[in-house]
């Protein structure tokens, strides 16, 4: 499938049915090109036809970003795509490529906390939270951090792990940064920071 076509068919990707007439609308282009958008979707189990409808599940918007970014589309453009929700389903993916275990939305009790994405790889957790935010300053993502540290301190407490990693995981930040030794991770370079924090750990272990 053409890439370029794929990536502009991922905004008209919404549960539910929808026309042609719809899906044109929703990708800015004409209803001939949403015709091939459509069939190239389907070729890749995308969608399916239904009463002169469109049909789309819930998972098929994360599908079809996940098969243009193994395309070699930038994680940053898709990303811009998707819900908060996606977001972490996104963030989680990325995870499980890199082989850990992985759960979304982990509730904990006494106090009640919400962790976005935690995974598990050698005994080492990282607690992800995903902020879906254009326009993140400076102190609210110290305060961000704050909160996350004291998220991973009850998980810690909570769960059998030799250590945990919060994290911070951004769409619009540029690079890596660091705010009170916690990380702040753009999207785009969550699966390359896994693999050299992770490799260096298992170095260090072996």
């Amino acid at each position: 499938m053409n890439l370029a076509t794929l990536v502009k068919g991922i905004p008209g990707i919404i549960p539910g049915g929808m026309s042609i007439k719809d899906f044109s609308m929703a990708t800015q282009t004409s209803e001939d090109m949403s015709r091939q958008i459509l069939d190239n979707l389907m070729q890749n189990g995308v969608g399916r036809f239904e009463d002169d409808q469109v049909q789309f599940e819930d998972s098929d918007k994360l599908k079809t970003s996940i098969l243009a970014i193994s395309m070699g589309a930038p994680i940053d453009e898709i990303s811009r795509m998707l819900e908060w929700q996606d977001f972490e389903s996104l963030a989680a993916e990325i995870l499980e490529k890199r082989d850990f275990d992985t759960t979304k939305n982990v509730i904990m009790k006494s106090p009640r906390i919400q962790i976005d994405v935690v995974g598990i790889k050698s005994d080492i957790a990282i607690l992800i939270d995903c902020k879906h935010w254009s326009n993140m300053n400076q102190s609210a993502l110290q305060e961000a951090v704050k909160k996350q540290v004291i998220r991973t301190k009850q998980f810690v407490s909570k769960h059998k792990v030799k250590g945990a990693i919060p994290a911070i995981v951004t769409l619009y930040q540029h690079s890596v940064q660091f705010i009170d030794k916690v990380p702040i991770i753009p999207i785009h370079q969550l699966d390359s920071f896994c693999d050299e924090f992770y490799g260096n750990l298992e170095e260090m272990q072996s």
